[in-house]
């Protein structure tokens, strides 16, 4: 009996990591459609005069927000890493320690508190990306920071504090190991093939046209063959760039067009505001040159069949290996199929 992918159980190999992820699409014979449930959605004012990011309003730390009107940044009150942290390595017999140095910074990507990037107009996310750019270039470019890494929690049940739009950007003195294993990854696959192992991926993909959501001149947004979380997402240039700073003003728009349609139509697959992680890995910032990068953006959610119900790593997954039950496939088809017109704008 010859393996059906979209039958049998079987392991996938992620390219960029060299980690294996369980799939057991036998667990769910039918088409799946996700059930719609009755939500209580709150509704958020422009500006929250107890949010700590809203314009003007005063930080728990005493400091006092200028009256921004497009993104903002600013050192994070409460880092997680701080620039005068000493380095150095403890040993004590098979117990090992080194100290971390870095910088914390939020972005508020605007300053209406009651928004969301897939609710955002595509000239401001664009401003997001080009304040994204300049954070890159700066940290990175600071003596004993070797890595940035740009992300944002969004929703509550992404452990999110605060709903005002913003992410955060952390630069530190060591590479951290998801960038070291896709690192070690994509330069063997340089070393040996002369070219970009996610380029002559995406290549594949294009041709395949089975897990691609959206694309357009520069970007592709799709479910990544590999992927582990139910509704996971992988936006990548279609040029080889190592980092986000080499993107064109042409370009720059393109990323925010696609970053806009892939928030949408994750809004609109249980007409909710979706939770995930989304990060972009790029190349360390450690003065090598890095050739064989390609940056991309993912978006890890956590909803599985509702705007309730959570897909947890737990059991099998903590102790053993990712597993998932729907296919990368009917991902991207669920996804695919959605309207790019946000749920709340459409005309009843």
């Amino acid at each position: 009996m010859a393996l059906n992918l979209n039958e049998h159980a079987h392991r996938r190999y992620n390219i960029l990591t060299g980690e294996w992820i369980l799939v057991s699409p036998h667990r769910t014979q039918r088409p799946w459609q996700g059930k719609r449930e009755t939500k209580v959605t709150k509704e958020r004012k422009a500006h929250d005069s107890d949010c700590y990011l809203c314009p003007g309003n005063t930080r728990a730390s005493g400091a006092t927000n200028p009256n921004y009107e497009a993104v903002y940044s600013f050192t994070n009150d409460y880092s997680a890493l701080l620039e005068n942290t000493p380095t150095e390595t403890m040993e004590d017999g098979l117990l090992r320690s080194m100290g971390e140095s870095g910088i914390c910074k939020v972005i508020c990507f605007s300053p209406d508190h009651s928004l969301t990037l897939p609710l955002m107009e595509r000239v401001d996310i664009e401003k997001v990306v080009v304040l994204w750019q300049r954070e890159y270039l700066d940290l990175g470019g600071r003596e004993g920071i070797n890595h940035v890494q740009i992300f944002e929690n969004k929703g509550d049940m992404m452990g999110c504090s605060n709903p005002h739009p913003h992410g955060q950007i952390w630069a530190q003195n060591s590479i951290p190991l998801e960038v070291e294993k896709k690192t070690v990854q994509q330069f063997n696959y340089w070393k040996e093939n002369g070219g970009s192992l996610l380029q002559d991926y995406l290549i594949h993909e294009i041709e395949a046209n089975e897990r691609i959501i959206a694309q357009n001149e520069d970007f592709i947004a799709l479910v990544p063959f590999w992927a582990v979380w139910p509704f996971e997402v992988m936006i990548a240039p279609k040029k080889h760039y190592q980092h986000i700073a080499q993107l064109t003003h042409r370009e720059r728009t393109s990323f925010a067009k696609i970053i806009q349609e892939v928030t949408i139509r994750y809004d609109n697959l249980f007409e909710t505001s979706f939770p995930y992680s989304s990060g972009i890995h790029q190349a360390p910032t450690d003065g090598k040159k890095h050739e064989e990068w390609h940056f991309h953006m993912s978006f890890y959610p956590p909803l599985l069949r509702s705007a309730t119900v959570k897909k947890f790593m737990v059991g099998y997954e903590m102790f053993a290996n990712p597993q998932r039950d729907i296919t990368a496939e009917q991902a991207a088809r669920m996804l695919s199929s959605l309207s790019e017109i946000h749920y709340s704008k459409k005309i009843s």
